[in-house]
Formats: structure tokens, sequence, C-alpha cells
């Protein structure tokens, strides 16, 4: 490959001009990249949760544990493979496949980097870009739930049953919050274009401060940090991720909608989680973190933002976000039910809605330097959203006593027995007692004798 060095953002106008080799290429590389991101991602949390929980982790399969997956792949594979007889057959060999192949798909209008040559071809580093791309990552992300909840249904059992009814009803309630979150970026970038949101993420901000102007980054998870903060909580409870693994609940479910899988399709149902779960993250990064541009200081380099350097910082950035959600596995355990829908209906979506009116006014005002107010206003919203969430709930008071609630009562009310009273044993009982002992002293005293 010559590796001509441009610094150039692709376009619309770029896509749809390479050989067919070179598309096969690409989709070849986007697929390789999700089946090697979930080896290494499932690798990769097994290790970091055993270094939080104070032990090993995977240390025995390959150095340092790497080839721990394939060989659990493997093992998977040569499982014997159970087809419940109360099974839809047809629906239920293809549900994990339709969890994997929207998954994967998603990743074609993901940007990996800018402009690069390949055997003397100028194309951008990203399979395809439409102008509604992010519309496609949606549509990918919610088809992605009617393998688990065909999964559940085709099964022809109740608990994954319930499993599949619980991801319907969750896909219902965050992927209206994660909607949502997008449109500020929308109306910020003006195109809905995966690469033109990270060429408008590449402007450089200077916001004045006491007189004295400095240069400010243009991530969006800064301009616009309650859309960031609420959009990658929805994409965590989008994956069925700890602590919003719901579909799943083994502890209340057995296994969810997975129960009645084995062999290679519950291996497919594993892949599709990883897979989503690296897919969101290079989403996340490609939306509010810059995509594949440098971040500071790397910048102050001028060849940062050039050449195959851009996938570098793309992929860390993607590991970076990969260890959030890993992290927040560790360490959160799973919500209740009521309090997972309590979550996204009532704090997630009303937040969503009033920060998308506050944006809404700032852009009608046109003689504002846009930018440093709209950087100002998602400061203070970003404070506030986390205020609301981590302020300490309200103290219950204190339970009345039965006493005062007697007190209380209003005069002339239905009189109440005293509290104290005791009811006295029944005269059978007291028969009862009156036979045994007799027998019971007499035992005594044998014992006593012996």
């Amino acid at each position: 490959m010559n590796a001509v060095y441009l610094a150039q953002d692709p376009t619309l106008a770029d896509f749809g001009k390479d050989p067919w080799w070179l598309v096969l290429g690409k989709i070849v590389f986007a697929f390789v990249f999700g089946l090697l991101a979930t080896l290494l991602g499932v690798w990769f949390e097994r290790r970091v949760v055993g270094r939080m929980a104070v032990r090993p982790g995977p240390n025995q399969v390959g150095p340092f544990g790497l080839l721990q997956t394939l060989a659990d792949g493997l093992k998977m594979a040569f499982k014997e493979d159970i087809l419940p007889r109360t099974a839809d057959k047809v629906v239920f060999f293809f549900a994990p496949t339709i969890s994997v192949i929207c998954a994967v798909t998603a990743l074609s209008v993901v940007p990996f980097g800018p402009m690069v040559s390949i055997f003397g071809h100028h194309t951008p580093l990203q399979v395809t870009d439409v102008s509604v791309a992010v519309l496609v990552i949606l549509a990918c992300s919610s088809m992605g739930i009617y393998g688990i909840v065909l999964g559940g249904w085709a099964s022809g059992s109740t608990y994954p049953l319930l499993g599949g009814l619980r991801s319907s009803a969750q896909m219902i309630s965050y992927e209206v919050a994660m909607g949502l979150s997008i449109v500020a970026v929308f109306m910020t970038a003006g195109t809905m274009s995966t690469s033109g949101i990270v060429a408008a993420q590449g402007d450089a901000t200077r916001l004045t401060i006491l007189g004295t102007e400095i240069p400010a980054p243009g991530w969006y998870a800064i301009l616009l940090l309650p859309s960031f903060i609420i959009f990658f909580i929805a994409t965590v409870g989008e994956t069925n991720r700890a602590p919003f693994d719901l579909p799943e609940a083994e502890s209340e479910l057995v296994a969810g909608f997975m129960t009645e899988y084995s062999s290679l399709k519950f291996a497919l149902f594993m892949l599709s989680e990883y897979v989503s779960m690296v897919t969101m993250s290079a989403v996340t990064t490609t939306l509010f973190l810059g995509g594949w541009r440098a971040p500071w200081p790397i910048t102050l380099w001028s060849g940062a933002n050039s050449g195959w350097w851009p996938m570098l910082w793309f992929f860390g950035k993607v590991l970076i976000l990969v260890f959030v959600f890993v992290w927040l596995r560790g360490t959160l355990p799973r919500l209740r039910y009521d309090q997972f829908m309590r979550f996204g209906w009532k704090v997630l979506l009303p937040i969503n809605l009033v920060w998308i009116l506050v944006l809404s006014g700032l852009r009608s005002i046109e003689d504002w330097q846009t930018r440093d107010r709209l950087l100002a206003t998602a400061i203070g919203a970003g404070v506030l959203l986390l205020a609301t969430l981590f302020w300490p709930s309200r103290k219950k008071e204190p339970k009345p006593t039965v006493q005062e609630q007697v007190n209380s009562r209003p005069h002339g009310s239905f009189p109440l027995p005293p509290m104290d009273l005791q009811v006295p044993p029944s005269p059978r009982t007291k028969r009862v007692v009156a036979e045994r002992e007799p027998a019971n002293i007499a035992a005594g005293s044998d014992s006593r004798e012996v």
C-alpha cells in the first residue's frame, strides 16, 4: 500500500468511486474488525473484571490467556446442539443471525479515518456513507432487538418469552432517549452524514474568557455534554449490558431469552452482544468524540490527522469506551425492572426534551456567538444533569407508631380494641396441656433414675 498522507476530510462526493475489489476489501475489514474486537473484548472484559475483583482472570490458554476466547468458541462449536421440541425451528435458527448481522452492518457507515491512498486509489477509510447515515445506525440498532424478541418467542418456553418481552419494552424506552440525544448533534453539525459530523467536530473553537481567546476542542461530548451522557447511558441499555441486562436477568429468568439455546447459536447471541458493544462505542466516538481526529495535545503535531495515524486515535477512543462498559459491569448491580423503566421515561426523556428546547432557543439567536454560548450552556446543563442524577434522595419521614396513628384519628371514629389485648388460650389447648404434663413428669423421673 502506497501511504500518501492526505489531510483531507471525506465528503459524500468521495464515495461510490472505488473499484469493486477495494469495496470488497473495506467490507472484509469492517467484518474482521467486528470479529477480532469481539474476541479481544471477551478476553479484555474477563481480565479487567478479574483485576477489579482481585483475581487473575484467564491466564492459562496462550500468553496472558489471549487464546482463552478462541478456546471457548471451539468448545461451544463442538457442544451438542439441542433443539426444543416445541420450538419454531426456522425462527429459532435465524434469530441469533439477525442480531449479529444488524450489529455488523452498523459498522459500514462508521468512518475509521480520513482520505488515504491504497494502491494508487484515493479513498476514505469508510465502507460507505449516505446523507442519513445516522438513521441507518438507529435502524440497525432497532432491528437487532428483533433477534432477541424472536429468539425468546421461538423457544417455546415461558422464561425465554418473558426475557424477549422485557427486551421489547427496553427497546422502546431507551431508543427514544437515544434518538433525542442525536437530535442535538444534527442541529449543531447541520448534517446526518457520519463523515460530515466528524468534519464538523474538527473546527477549532475559540472562547473569550476575561478578554483572552483560548482554544477549546470542538468535540460534541463537550459542546453537547447532556446529549453525550444520555446517549451513552442509552447505548448501555440498548446493548443489554449491566446494570441494564434485564432481558437476561440470570437470577430470575434462568438465562433470559437464551435459556433454550446451546452450541453455536448460543455463541452467536454472545457474539452479537459484544459486537454491539464495540459498534456503539465506535458510533459514540464518531458522534461525540471527534471520530478519528486526534485529541489534544497530539493535535499540535501537524500530521496527526492525516494518513493512517487517525485509525490509531479512533481505536484508542473505542477501547476507552469499551473499558467504561466493562467498568460498569464490574461495579454496578443490576437494577430492578421498575427502576429501569422509571429511569428511562421519567429521568432521561424529560431532561433530553428540556435540553433540546434550550438548544433550539440558542440556535435561533443569530447575533450570538453560537459556539461560545453553546459551550457555556452545555457545561451548565451538564452540571445540572449530574446534580439531578446523583443528588441524594430525600430522607423519608419516620413512620408513626401504632399509638400515634390511633391518637391522630378524628373524634367520633370507630373505636379500636386495645393494642395490648391478649387472646386467652382455648379450652381445648388447656385440656391437651393437662393431659401431657403427667407423662412428661414420669419420663423425667425415669431419666433421673437411670
